[in-house]
C-alpha cells in the first residue's frame, strides 16, 4: 500500500557512529609498505549514521540509536544529526570510552580499504535499546547494521519482532549469523564479501551471486539483496531472481555507497513500493554518492533522485 502524500514513513537505525579519518592515494599499500598519499578528509561517519542520514535526506522521520564518547568527535555528530532533521534523543553518552574512528584509504580507482575502532559504539546495551521501545513501536521499519555488539543487536531485532515490524540487516562488517537469528529479518542486504560469509559462496559473477542467494534464504530469509558495486545488486524476493543493474557513472569515492544504498531502500520500501522498485531507488541514489567525496557528504537529497 502506498503510503499516502505528505505522510512520512517512520524508520529507526540501530547503529553506529564514528569519524572518518581519509587518505587518498594512487593506490592501496601492500602489507609493511609505505606510500605517500594525497588529500586528507577528516568527515563524520559510522554505517548507522550514515544510514540515517541518508534516510532522513531521502524521506522518512528518523530516529537513530546510537553511543557516543563525551568528546570533541561525538559531539560534533551529534550536531550533525539534529541539523539533518534526526531524533537524537536515543544518543546515549559513554563517558569510559572515546568516540569511534574509522582510518579509510581511497585509491585512483574510487575502492577502499577501512579500519575501525569502535570505542563507545562498544558498549550500546541491551538497557539503551529498550529506552527506544516507543520509537520502535511506531516505527515502519528497523535498520540494522553490526558495527555494535550482538547482544545489542540480537535484542533489537527480538524486540522489533516482538511488534510485528520489518527489520532490515546489513550484515556489515562481515560476521557469522545463526539461522535462528536471520528468520527474524526481512530483508538482508549484504555486499559480495558478506555474502560469501553467510553463504560460503564466493561472489564473482552472476551465477555465483544467484547460488549465494539462494543459499542464504535457505538459512531463513525469505528476501536477500546482494550489492554489486557498480554492477548493480542481484535480489531474491521470494522464488524470484533479478539482477537489477546500477547506472553507470564515474566512482571518485565509494566509501559510504552501501550505507546511502541501504537507507535509500528502506525508505522506499517503507512507503509502500515493491522490494524490487526499493533497489531500483537505491541503485540511483547509491550511483550518485560515489560520484562524490566522502561518507555522508555525498549522501543525495531526494529532489536530485528521479526514478
Amino acid at each position: 500500500m502506498e503510503i499516502s502524500l505528505g505522510h512520512k514513513s517512520k524508520i529507526v537505525v540501530i547503529g553506529s557512529c564514528n569519524t572518518d579519518m581519509v587518505v587518498k592515494a594512487n593506490r592501496l599499500p601492500i602489507p609493511g609498505e609505505t606510500i605517500l598519499g594525497g588529500t586528507f578528509y577528516m568527515n563524520p561517519g559510522g554505517k548507522g549514521a550514515n544510514q540515517a542520514i541518508s534516510a532522513s535526506r531521502l524521506g522518512a522521520e528518523v530516529t537513530f540509536i546510537s553511543k557516543i564518547g563525551y568528546d570533541l568527535f561525538g559531539l560534533q555528530a551529534l550536531e550533525i544529526y539534529k541539523s539533518e532533521k534526526i531524533n537524537t534523543d536515543f544518543i546515549f553518552t559513554d563517558s569510559k570510552s572515546p568516540s569511534g574512528v574509522a582510518l579509510i584509504s581511497v585509491d585512483s580507482f574510487g575502492e577502499n580499504s577501512i579500519i575501525v575502532a569502535p570505542g563507545a559504539n562498544r558498549s550500546l546495551s541491551t538497557e539503551d535499546i529498550s529506552k527506544a521501545v516507543s520509537k520502535i513501536v511506531e516505527a515502519d521499519i528497523i535498520l540494522i547494521q553490526l558495527e555494535i555488539p550482538m547482544e545489542a543487536v540480537e535484542y533489537a531485532v527480538e524486540l522489533a519482532n516482538r511488534y510485528g515490524k520489518k527489520i532490515i540487516l546489513n550484515p556489515a562488517p562481515a560476521s557469522g549469523l545463526s539461522d535462528s537469528f536471520l528468520s527474524n529479518i526481512h530483508a538482508i542486504l549484504p555486499n559480495r564479501i558478506e555474502a560469501e560469509m553467510l553463504s560460503g559462496v564466493k561472489v564473482t559473477d552472476i551465477e555465483s551471486a544467484h547460488r549465494a542467494a539462494q543459499i542464504i534464504g535457505e538459512r531463513g530469509i525469505e528476501n536477500v539483496v546482494i550489492t554489486l558495486g557498480k554492477e548493480g545488486a542481484y535480489v531474491k524476493e521470494g522464488e524470484m531472481y533479478t539482477l537489477l543493474p546500477a547506472k553507470e557513472v564515474e566512482a571518485i569515492d565509494t566509501t559510504g555507497a552501501g550505507d546511502v544504498f541501504c537507507g535509500a531502500f528502506s525508505v522506499y520500501l517503507s512507503e509502500g513500493h515493491s522490494l524490487t522498485d526499493a533497489v531500483k531507488f537505491a541503485n540511483i541514489a547509491a550511483s550518485l554518492a560515489v560520484t562524490r567525496i566522502g561518507a555522508q557528504s555525498a549522501i543525495p537529497y531526494r529532489s536530485e533522485i528521479n526514478i
